[in-house]
């Protein structure tokens, strides 16, 4: 993580409104793609879409609490540790995608796909009432966490330690 910082991949911003009401919008529309692909038996392509549905509305939480993170794998990580999310089923689609995305011999079913959308619903609403819980104090309290997050994984880095 400290590496992603320092690249600036991750770090603390300003918290804005417009970009997570822009990200919920994205992810909205990335299902609603989803399930037309899924009815037109564009099963691989919808397992990527129904993936960045999900991606997308954690970015939209992120925006919200002014974390700017570009890295899918520190996007798992920040929701588990900062934020007290699993991170299951976005790591599950992730790898799905990969896996359908890359890998031309596995086997990909309707009923697959309709499985990996009701889970991208669930999740999504899921991220979506818990960023219409936030107030100030607690966006305040996840950024102290990030930073306090950093802060030792920079300091166990110099112990041999890598976060």
């Amino acid at each position: 993580m400290i590496k992603l910082y320092n690249e600036r991949v991750l770090q603390l911003v300003d918290p804005s409104e417009h970009l997570k009401d822009a990200y919920l919008k994205k992810s909205d529309g990335h299902l609603s793609t989803a399930r037309l692909l899924l009815e037109n038996d564009r099963l691989e392509e919808a397992v990527s879409i129904a993936y960045y549905s999900m991606y997308y509305s954690v970015l939209a939480l992120f925006h919200r609490t002014g974390i700017k993170c570009e890295n899918h794998t520190a996007a798992g990580m920040i929701l588990q540790r900062v934020f007290d999310i699993d991170p299951a089923d976005l790591v599950r689609a992730k790898k799905e995608r990969i896996d359908k995305q890359y890998y031309v011999d596995t086997e990909l079913t309707k009923d697959d796909v309709k499985a990996l959308l009701l889970t991208a619903e669930t999740f999504n609403g899921v991220m979506f009432d818990f960023i219409e819980r936030l107030n100030n104090t607690k966006v305040e309290g996840y950024r102290d966490k990030l930073r306090e997050l950093l802060s030792s994984a920079a300091a166990g880095r110099g112990k041999g330690k890598r976060d």
